[in-house]
């Protein structure tokens, strides 16, 4: 008999995304404790086995806590939402995370929520390690998501303008 692989074609919801995997590196110490002598850092894969925090990505900065907790609670009742912030303005920067009680409850909502329309905004979910004090805020160097520093299209639910278009700087990224 000829072996043969049988192959799945819907990916497992519960991996991670191309994104998630490519910002993902292992951190070498630099503290003189050598491999043999600490247990071995989970890979991303088994962090998000049992993650229950969404990542929800291209909201418009008109999106209310409100607006996605009504949308998630469709599915399944988040726990939080933490909605992401500009580091120096404190306004919505066009993020958030949204906690769950459970594991299949995150994997529902991705499974259903992931691609619809928010605020006329096609939204993107992805699982995520869990939620830490500080990563509600944009990491651009004016305070936002770094995505909307050099954008050149007007995009009115996300501010207009990129920053750095507005200020006459990065032409290079044009």
């Amino acid at each position: 008999m000829i072996p043969f692989h049988i192959r799945n074609t819907v990916d497992r919801l519960d991996r991670p995304s191309s994104y998630a995997a490519s910002k993902y590196k292992k951190r070498k110490r630099d503290d003189g404790e050598t491999d043999a002598n600490r247990a071995p850092s989970p890979t991303l894969s088994e962090k998000l086995s049992d993650a229950t925090t969404l990542y929800v990505g291209n909201l418009s900065f008109y999106t209310t806590e409100e607006q996605i907790y009504t949308l998630f609670s469709l599915i399944s009742p988040p726990r939080r939402v933490v909605m992401g912030l500009d580091r120096y303005q404190k306004t919505p920067c066009g993020f958030c995370f949204v906690e769950f009680y459970t594991h299949d409850d995150a994997l529902q909502c991705l499974k259903y929520i992931g691609g619809t329309k928010l605020d006329e905004r096609i939204i993107r979910t992805d699982l995520d390690e869990g939620f830490v004090e500080g990563r509600q805020y944009g990491r651009g160097k004016s305070g936002g998501q770094v995505r909307d520093e050099y954008r050149d299209e007007f995009d009115p639910g996300r501010g207009g303008y990129g920053k750095a278009v507005k200020e006459g700087y990065g032409e290079e990224y044009r």
